[in-house]
């Protein structure tokens, strides 16, 4: 199943190709969640949804960060990330476990619910892929697949991607990539819940889920941090 999952993910992104970086969406969505205050003008929604966000986290948990440091936080996100030259690529940007279908006969795997599809970073939707092995109603972050678990998914992975044999040097490149914008996904996530406390019907905890995402957040970044790239 997890070579199968590789080499599915690795061919949807043949399929679809590269994407300019002006053209990706992971800045664009945290954008859109309104925590960007130099938005070009005429963006109303996001104007509404920023001022939703602003005066709504003034009345939330005190373990909501404060939007001066969610600011904060966005800004060193981009700086740091964007330094890291994953590539721009087609993503599923949600590729959470009930949005894969795996046909054990056929041993094909398809991916379903393009709500959030979009050209982004291709390391974001991996991290955020591997951020979701810890499930969503109960979260239990111990479910991250450990180091030599990525590096074998990362293996198969850019084996599919490349056509050939890749060296650790490779592999090793994009573990780091990967785990640094697992950090953009918990912050993506818990932004988006926010706006769901505020805003959606569906009978789920949203304020507890991005407390929960903010807390790994938090946790894993000096962790995450000291990754190096590999010379």
């Amino acid at each position: 199943m997890l070579r199968v999952g590789e080499q599915g993910e690795s061919s949807w992104r043949r399929l679809h190709g590269r994407g300019e970086k002006e053209s990706h969406s992971g800045w664009r969505m945290q954008h859109e969640l309104g925590l960007l205050l130099d938005e070009p003008a005429g963006a109303h929604l996001q104007e509404g949804v920023g001022a939703v966000m602003r005066d709504g986290l003034q009345g939330l948990s005190a373990d909501v960060p404060k939007v001066e440091v969610l600011e904060q936080e966005l800004a060193w996100l981009k700086e740091h990330l964007s330094q890291l030259d994953s590539p721009v690529v087609f993503c599923h940007n949600d590729l959470l476990c009930k949005n894969i279908i795996y046909d054990s006969a056929k041993g094909h795997v398809r991916f379903i619910d393009y709500e959030y599809a979009g050209y982004n970073y291709q390391a974001f939707d991996i991290g955020n892929h591997f951020n979701e092995f810890a499930g969503v109603s109960e979260v239990d972050y111990c479910l991250y697949p450990a180091q030599e678990t990525q590096q074998q998914w990362l293996r198969y992975y850019l084996q599919a991607q490349k056509g050939r044999a890749v060296t650790p040097r490779e592999v090793e490149r994009l573990y780091v990539q990967v785990n640094k914008f697992a950090l953009a996904s918990h912050f993506f996530w818990a932004l988006w819940a926010l706006i769901q406390d505020q805003f959606s019907t569906i009978d789920f905890d949203f304020l507890r889920y991005a407390v929960i995402r903010f807390n790994q957040y938090f946790k894993v970044k000096p962790q995450v941090s000291a990754l190096e790239m590999p010379k």
